[in-house]
């Protein structure tokens, strides 16, 4: 009889200890990469793209290379067709080819395409594409003031900002027609819940991260004032999302003031959240800040998955002299690191580009004023990240 109750009782609480497990599981938070935090090899796609993608994207992967030797890690590397170049030659900017190998990667590198600014029939961007359909919907970009000793006109100290980005839709979902007989052209502009919430809730955890002189901020830009239903549900949707950080302190900007203030002042901005079109145009504004496009980079960024970016563009004038600066796309190998490997690693490679930006010019390339090459600045980066490890 006692061995019968006992049964009973073991069969009726299972799905119960089961249901316990599961609630378990869904209210503890994911920790994004962790899974490949304990790895010693780990595989990256590479996509230079066009112009001097396809040269700032091999030094990159020379750092990389370096510092994995040190560590004892193990990279293996596979390149991927993506760009203008791709499309003429294939008739497709972005192959599919392209697409799943990169979902069976770790990480990427992306180097940078050369769009043409009239309509080309059948062309589009390989690199909003990419963004879609590997669901990477938070564009990031650290923007700090770098040490040169000479700056650029127009770099100012005490940045230390980073603009996040929204990624997958507004007017970058190409809904766009022509009407009455061409005279008319029409662009759709969407704003969803689901992607603004996902968006403002990464710019909000990032700010309690940085936790910028004990007092995080986040700046939400909009241009709802004119614009009332789509950056109308932008901005309730991302003042929804921080009632849940009350510690976090929150403003809000039209996004043509917060040019004019972002230059006025940048050194008071934490982290600024925007849709995808003013985000773009915030980022590269803010890169002049700080020394250039040459300077800066981002990362593609999903729950699972981060694509490394320079935020620069082929720069065709340039290709194939040799002289393109290395350093944005290095710095976004370090931000593609801090996702996959201890943060000894990436934290080395940052280093050293601060540290290559204090020297004199004859180690800097000819967009900051020096006379150096890619490969003598990439061999200098590697140099000082040995020494920083």
């Amino acid at each position: 009889y006692q061995r019968r109750v006992r049964g009973f009782f073991f069969f009726v609480s299972l799905p119960l200890m089961f249901c316990i497990r599961q609630l378990t599981f869904a209210a503890t938070p994911l920790k994004k990469f962790s899974t490949f935090n304990r790895r010693k090899s780990f595989r990256i796609g590479l996509v230079p793209g066009d112009g001097i993608g396809k040269e700032v994207v091999p030094a990159a992967r020379k750092v990389i290379e370096a510092v994995a030797a040190e560590k004892k890690l193990s990279f293996d590397f596979e390149d991927f067709e993506a760009g203008f170049e791709t499309f003429q030659k294939l008739g497709t900017s972005l192959p599919e080819e392209t697409v799943s190998g990169l979902k069976k990667c770790h990480g990427a590198i992306f180097g940078a395409v050369s769009s043409p600014s009239h309509k080309v029939e059948g062309y589009s961007s390989p690199i909003v594409a990419l963004r879609k359909k590997l669901d990477l919907y938070a564009n990031v970009r650290p923007c700090t003031s770098s040490p040169l000793r000479h700056p650029p006109t127009g770099s100012q100290d005490n940045i230390d900002l980073v603009i996040v980005r929204e990624n997958t839709e507004d007017l970058y979902v190409k809904r766009e027609r022509l009407e009455d007989s061409g005279k008319t052209a029409i662009a759709e502009k969407v704003i969803t819940e689901y992607a603004t919430t996902r968006i403002a809730q990464l710019a909000y955890r990032l700010s309690v991260k940085r936790n910028k002189n004990q007092s995080p901020m986040v700046t939400i830009v909009h241009k709802s004032n004119v614009m009332s239903v789509s950056d109308g549900l932008f901005r309730d949707v991302c003042l929804r999302v921080a009632k849940q950080f009350p510690n976090v302190k929150t403003e809000e900007q039209l996004v043509d003031s917060m040019l004019y203030r972002l230059i006025r002042e940048p050194s008071r901005y934490d982290v600024i959240v925007a849709p995808n079109l003013y985000g773009d145009i915030l980022s590269d504004g803010a890169a002049a800040l700080v020394g250039g496009l040459g300077l800066c980079a981002s990362a593609n960024q999903g729950d699972t998955f981060i694509m490394g970016e320079p935020v620069h563009g082929s720069a065709p004038d340039i290709e194939g002299k040799g002289v393109a600066n290395p350093l944005a796309c290095i710095r976004a190998a370090a931000i593609l690191l801090e996702g996959l490997v201890d943060p000894t690693i990436p934290r080395a490679i940052n280093n050293a580009v601060l540290e290559l930006m204090k020297m004199e010019r004859e180690y800097l390339t000819p967009d900051l004023g020096g006379s150096s090459t890619t490969d003598r600045v990439t061999r200098r980066v590697i140099d000082l990240a040995l020494k920083s490890l």
